[in-house]
């Protein structure tokens, strides 16, 4: 068994999981990604089914040489080629320990499994507004939460221990106390310094929630974004929104008013008593008629129709930005680009609202390097080969537009492969040096460069 003259024989022979190279069966299943734009391609895949197998496979691609990567859902895939790739997505038991209000997350484990295990109990984590993304990656790259962020921080801030696989294969349960340079660096820092096997996060005590989105015609674009940019910075942390300019397609499963529409997208959520939340949501309810309402008192278990994000695979393209400030003419600049009587031809392009306590660091401080940012941009499109020319034309159009207003970092967990040379700018000097210095220390080799890569410095 063996692939461009690497042997992965005694691999094989030593894992539990499955062990592929390229024309093996089941190797491009365990390869697959979300975006088919980003996709795997390494000279080995590894369907690790546990922390021993994560530490074989990593000290395999020490001995040859090669780079490493990880997949469990792929929604921000960056390329192996010729690597060895870990495929963490069996990694995904959850359990819950319901006195200490934590859970211990597999790496491959999804929010919506997340979810599944906490929800019960009236207890929810700092998670993301897709459940069918991997939350390890999602909380190791600061991640910011629909509903619980401007309250409790990134998800980052609520990780108490980290159990990792270091480029040494060393097997590692990290925490503030027993390394704490490593645990700065993981919360925030992505994949750059190992595998994480597993978490223990911080739960928080929520059975429901008042929010959902509603939807206008794009037409109205400019009443409702000049209204929410001005309403947004003064809701209470409790509270959560983002709104998105969204061109939709025909799918029989959205409501009738919504297929094949240009909408705007108004997205609210609220975590305490509902009359609270309905009269904080009253103003923008007032702005401009609404073709679709659901925003509602809901169980905790339904967050994911917030953004009601769409199943994959998805064949998209995308782009961020930070904002500083979001003044009347940044809202105006976006509309020309993106709002009525526009080409633009952008599935989405979204802007969330942020502070609370995603301005706080957290103790101890970690690399989330997004603290005072306001808002976030993000913006994707969606088509077949033939359209990423003009897709990629249009998302740059959108990020120049706002170029005026640009904070200088980015939200890590939205760059793409076009962010690949922003690195260092979105975490500015200070955290980039820090996080160099502690990857020299267990990663000198930059054996996971296989994503927004800080190199050993």
């Amino acid at each position: 068994m063996a692939h461009n003259g690497i042997d992965v024989a005694g691999l094989a022979a030593a894992v539990t999981g499955h062990v592929a190279v390229p024309g093996d069966d089941g190797y491009d299943a365990e390869c697959a990604t979300y975006n088919p734009y980003t996709p795997l391609r390494p000279a080995v895949v590894v369907g690790a089914v546990s922390g021993r197998d994560v530490a074989l496979a990593i000290r395999f691609a020490g001995e040859h040489g090669l780079p490493v990567g990880t997949v469990t859902t792929g929604h921000q895939a960056r390329g192996v080629d010729g690597g060895v790739l870990i495929n963490l997505r069996r990694l995904n038991r959850v359990s819950v320990d319901l006195e200490a209000r934590t859970a211990r997350v597999g790496g491959g484990a999804l929010w919506a499994e997340v979810l599944a295990a906490t929800t019960p109990h009236g207890l929810a984590p700092v998670h993301g507004s897709a459940p069918g993304v991997g939350a390890t990656g999602y909380l190791l790259g600061g991640g910011q939460s629909p509903t619980l962020g401007r309250r409790h921080g990134y998800g980052a801030d609520t990780i108490r221990s980290v159990e990792i696989v270091t480029a040494d294969g060393s097997a590692r349960r990290v925490t503030a106390d027993s390394d704490p340079d490593l645990f700065f660096a993981v919360r925030g820092g992505k994949g750059n310094f190992g595998v994480v096997t597993a978490v223990e996060i911080a739960l928080f005590p929520v059975a429901r929630f008042y929010g959902g989105a509603v939807f206008a015609s794009g037409a109205d674009a400019p009443a409702l974004l000049h209204a929410w940019r001005t309403w947004a910075p003064a809701l209470p942390e409790s509270a959560t929104t983002s709104v998105a300019v969204q061109r939709l397609p025909p799918d029989p499963a959205l409501p009738a008013p919504l297929r094949g529409a240009f909408v705007v997208a108004l997205r609210f959520a609220y975590v305490g008593d509902p009359a609270e939340g309905e009269a904080l949501f009253a103003p923008m309810r007032a702005v401009v008629p609404l073709l679709v309402d659901g925003v509602l008192d809901r169980p905790y278990a339904e967050v994911g129709l917030i953004h009601a994000d769409p199943p994959g695979p998805l064949p998209y393209v995308d782009r961020t930005a930070g904002l500083r400030e979001l003044p009347a003419e940044a809202v105006d600049a976006l509309l020309a680009l993106i709002g009525p009587g526009t080409d633009c031809p952008l599935a989405g392009v979204e802007l969330r609202a942020l502070g609370g306590a995603l301005d706080r660091q957290p103790e101890p401080p970690n690399a989330v390097a997004t603290r005072g940012m306001p808002f976030v941009l993000f913006g994707f499109g969606v088509g077949g080969p033939d359209a990423l020319p003009g897709l990629r034309s249009h998302l740059a159009r959108v990020t120049d537009a706002v170029a005026p207003w640009a904070h200088d970092r980015k939200m890590v967990n939205f760059m793409s492969a076009s962010d690949e040379n922003d690195v260092r700018a979105a975490y500015g000097d200070e955290i980039f040096e820090r996080l160099a210095k502690i990857k020299q220390v267990y990663d000198p080799e930059n054996l996971f460069r296989a994503n927004h890569n800080i190199p050993p410095g």
